[in-house]
């Protein structure tokens, strides 16, 4: 997975902040569910374990779509089962997210 992706992920979801939580009970730099975090054995608490976390989830959900970044990046947004049930971002709150990380991502364009 291009690191500058990883980049954009954290970037848009946190500011890359490890205290950040989210309304919906997300937390770090990843903004890891913990149910998530728990199921990858990943500590979301742990900044370093909350990126790693996010990371393997990542590669997951792009393993899932077939590459397909847009998909995966919506996934990780929205949930893969409101993607699946949408057959793509179901919002325009998810839309405008996957257009931020590959903003972003491109922003990082040296950082493959």
């Amino acid at each position: 997975m291009p690191l500058g992706l990883l980049a954009g992920v954290a970037s848009v979801e946190s500011g890359f902040s490890a205290n950040a939580e989210s309304r919906a009970g997300a937390i770090g730099v990843m903004q890891l569910m913990p149910r998530t975090a728990d199921a990858l054995h990943f500590d979301a608490l742990d900044p370093s374990a909350n990126v790693m976390g996010g990371a393997v989830y990542l590669q997951q959900l792009l393993a899932r779509y077939g590459g397909d970044v847009g998909l995966a990046l919506a996934a990780y947004n929205a949930g893969p089962t409101a993607v699946d049930r949408a057959g793509g971002p179901p919002s325009d709150e998810t839309r405008a997210y996957v257009g931020d990380v590959e903003r972003m991502w491109r922003g990082y364009g040296s950082c493959t």
